[in-house]
């Protein structure tokens, strides 16, 4: 079950990425075109940094899920494939661990529970909290910035999400190869 929402969860992660990689394509040849005119659109340029940060940590879950991420294997090709399989583990349960810390501190810095307490009243939240994260503002976008963050919350969860289901088949793999060696 793990696995299926994973698989559907990527699908959605790299059919997003592409819009974004779409989305950030147009909106540098709208800046181009308009900056030659000399009529320079400037929440462009702002507008196609969030969406190159959304490709980036969408693409960057899909590279994790997949186990397509650069790294150095030099000493661990030097391992017997039971060793390798356990190496493998380790580095899930390393990549869980992060994503489940990302997680954490995105609660934290949300603060969901407390947002809802004050009856989602953002002005009663920032007096009690100094909390000004749902009420801040894009420079030139105008738009809060909640909205782009947004995507670290997503990120810590999908990566969390795909880490614990790379984790569960590691840990079949040297389960599997301990059996061999018995």
């Amino acid at each position: 079950m793990l696995n299926f929402i994973s698989d559907r969860l990527v699908r959605f992660e790299m059919g997003l990425a592409a819009v974004m990689a779409a989305v950030v394509t147009l909106l540098i040849l709208l800046n181009i075109a308009s900056r030659s005119l000399g009529m320079a659109i400037y929440w462009v340029d702002e507008l196609a940094i969030y969406a190159m940060v959304w490709t980036t940590f969408l693409a960057a879950s899909v590279a994790l899920k997949h186990r397509q991420v650069i790294a150095v294997t030099l000493l661990v090709e030097l391992l017997g494939k039971r060793s390798q399989a356990w190496m493998q583990l380790v580095s899930d349960l390393l990549i869980l661990s992060f994503a489940v810390a990302l997680l954490v501190l995105c609660w934290r810095w949300l603060d969901p529970w407390t947002f809802a307490s004050f009856g989602f009243d953002i002005k009663a939240y920032q007096g009690d909290t100094f909390n000004f994260l749902y009420s801040e503002k894009t420079n030139t976008l105008g738009i809060k910035k909640i909205w782009p963050w947004l995507i670290l919350p997503f990120f810590s969860f999908s990566l969390s999400l795909h880490a614990l289901n790379n984790m569960l088949g590691s840990l079949k793999k040297a389960a599997f190869f301990k059996e061999v060696a018995v």
